[in-house]
């Protein structure tokens, strides 16, 4: 739908001017930073433009000069590591992204007095290299016990995961999902005796960046039956949003379902606060905040840090987090104070139109997982994903 992705294209030409703000370029005098893109780069209104956000903020809190440094293929991740390490301008330099992990490595040895840190990385073992990693898995579990729920109330006998690139953070990601629907069909089936037996629909599309290849994947789903779409590939939610949209036009309808389940940044305002039901959020700008903090507080140290549901690394969207975005947006220009109400309206009627035992049983769940009474599975995915899916399948 052209209007649609033309919206969508202003919308990201918005985006970049908040995220890059009055920070991009300008000296100041408290120290100096670089925020290292992998391919995603800015504008995807989820994994890469967290980075940006927890670096801006932190720049502005901290008085510090931010360069970020787009890399355009993964040919570029070792030179812009080096030529931002070279210059021994920086107080750190932070990777955003599992893709850069090998060109971190090597750097990280060549530049042994430079700060590091990277995230989604956590086996590097490097004494001047701060690694952050999430629990995805313990989020993706929430969303697909809501999505199970939510599409056996309405009638669907499916739901879907959009991912991208197959890499382990993002086995994480199926991994959780997975358990996540099976815990709800099973609580459905408890809570009304109805026997709920909803199925997955899952691809990886093999990019974080072809926003159509995103919509088609959805279009398949939507077409098999699919009651909502987790999107698990950044960008690519932009396809995967656009495609549900163009599914209820088809239909008379502009409200979900089918809804999509937003990932990393809280995405519920996208779909104008009614076609978004939840979002999975991995607080990537927590992350990159606390590290650049660290070096401010001068506390930095290599190692591992793992940012879950008890640590303010990972949670389920709540109205307070679509206020916060909603401001995200209205300070970038992707949509107005006039906004505002219709999409909070819109957000509320939304989730309202879901039983509330549903919601309180992802709280159940979550309070579980916080516990350690429910583990969800993963380990380290790429051993174990063929077991999970085995354990836990479509």
């Amino acid at each position: 739908m052209r209007i649609f992705r033309n919206k969508v294209a202003v919308l990201l030409i918005a985006l970049f001017a908040l995220v890059a703000g009055p920070f991009l370029g300008t000296a100041v005098a408290g120290g100096k930073i670089a925020l290292v893109t992998d391919l995603g780069g800015r504008g995807d209104l989820s994994f890469n433009d967290m980075g940006f956000k927890g670096a801006d903020e932190a720049a502005a809190k901290f008085d510090l000069e931010l360069v970020t440094i787009q890399s355009n293929s993964g040919t570029d991740y070792l030179p812009n590591l080096q030529n931002a390490a070279r210059t021994g301008d920086f107080d750190i330099i932070v990777g955003v992204g599992f893709l850069l992990a090998d060109a971190m490595a090597e750097v990280a040895d060549q530049f042994p007095d430079q700060n590091f840190a990277i995230i989604d990385v956590t086996w590097l073992g490097k004494p001047n290299l701060m690694e952050i990693g999430y629990e995805e898995n313990k989020g993706s579990a929430l969303v697909g016990a809501l999505g199970a729920m939510v599409a056996a109330h309405n009638g669907y006998d499916k739901i879907g995961a959009v991912l991208g690139i197959e890499i382990p953070v993002l086995y994480k990601f199926e991994a959780g999902y997975r358990y996540g629907m099976h815990w709800g069909n099973a609580k459905y089936a408890e809570v009304t005796g109805k026997k709920a037996d909803v199925g997955l629909l899952w691809s990886y599309t093999g990019t974080f960046s072809d926003i159509a290849k995103g919509k088609a994947a959805t279009e398949a789903m939507l077409a098999q039956g699919a009651g909502l779409v987790y999107n698990v590939a950044g960008p690519l939610g932009i396809g995967d949003l656009e495609a549900i949209t163009e599914h209820l036009e088809a239909k008379g309808r502009s409200a979900g379902p089918p809804f999509m389940i937003g990932v990393d940044a809280n995405q519920d305002w996208m779909g104008d606060g009614h076609r978004v039901l939840a979002s999975m959020m991995k607080r990537v700008d927590f992350g990159v905040y606390s590290a650049v903090e660290s070096v401010v507080n001068g506390t930095f140290e290599g190692g591992v840090i793992i940012l879950g549901p008890n640590n303010g690394g990972i949670a389920m969207s709540g109205k307070q987090d679509l206020a916060d975005f909603i401001d995200f947006g209205i300070g970038g220009g992707a949509i107005s104070e006039s906004d505002r109400g219709r999409i909070t309206d819109n957000w509320v009627a939304m989730r309202a139109a879901v039983p509330g035992w549903i919601w309180d049983a992802v709280d159940e769940l979550a309070a579980k997982i916080g516990s350690g009474e429910v583990v969800i599975p993963c380990g380290w995915c790429a051993d174990t994903i063929d077991q999970i899916r085995a354990d836990y399948p479509d």
